[in-house]
């Protein structure tokens, strides 16, 4: 049975990426002394890069809002679905007269 990664606050993890970018130790020193895994700390490291426009990726916000686009598009399909269900019912039943 897989284990559930532990999801940290982000104060936490900006405090630790801050800590990566102050401190002349490794980042994986550092995320054994904070009690996180190496691929945790890079991620984040990562993230706050990608945030502060020092690397190319999606940032934060995009990723909410590309997330929350997909979420209302499938929302606007499935009602479009239905309502083409409802109005082509109503149109068949009507041309064959009854």
């Amino acid at each position: 049975m897989p284990r559930a990664k532990p999801q940290y606050p982000p104060q936490f993890k900006a405090e630790a990426v801050e800590l990566v970018h102050s401190s002349a130790r490794s980042i994986s020193q550092i995320a054994k002394d904070l009690g996180v895994s190496g691929t945790s700390l890079r991620n984040s490291v990562k993230k706050a890069q990608i945030d502060q426009g020092e690397r190319e990726d999606l940032t934060t916000e995009e990723r909410e809002e590309l997330r929350r686009l997909r979420r209302e598009n499938k929302v606007l399909k499935q009602e479009k679905r239905d309502f083409l269900r409802k109005a082509g019912g109503g149109f068949f039943a009507r041309e064959d007269g009854t």
